[in-house]
């Protein structure tokens, strides 16, 4: 059950920091899932920004990631540079939450799955955008 060197041998972007200047990357990486026990995982962070498509200007939010894995967990580092990847990205606060959702189901294809974007108000609004797949396990 505890993490043997053949589960990372896959994870590229864990520790780079050490050997060089991390960078932004559309690569999320994974590891197995050691445990056939239902779960919830759940990830946020407050430093999520990306630009307006139109004007250009920066766009902060809350991003909430949960989900229940099932062979696959991502790996926080790689999710943290991925999430960075869309700082200088143009796309409107919905799509980019539906993009983050797209791209974590591709790689963890997981039970369930839901991303919230809490964007910061700006102009007056402020948008909160939660999408989902799957179906989220009662008893979790």
């Amino acid at each position: 059950m505890n993490t043997q060197p053949k589960d990372t041998k896959e994870l590229t972007l864990l520790g780079g920091g050490r050997k060089g200047k991390a960078k932004p990357s559309k690569q999320l990486e994974v590891f197995p899932n050691k445990t056939d026990n239902a779960y919830l995982v759940e990830l946020y962070t407050d430093e999520f920004t990306c630009l307006c498509p139109v004007t250009g200007q920066p766009d902060f939010a809350r991003i909430k990631i949960s989900y229940v894995p099932d062979k696959k967990i991502v790996e926080s580092k790689s999710l943290k540079l991925y999430l960075w990847s869309f700082r200088n990205q143009g796309c409107f606060h919905e799509h980019v939450t539906n993009v983050i959702l797209d791209d974590l189901v591709k790689a963890l294809d997981p039970v369930w799955c839901k991303v919230e974007g809490d964007f910061n108000v700006r102009g007056g609004i402020g948008i909160k955008v939660t999408a989902q797949k799957g179906t989220r396990p009662e008893h979790v």
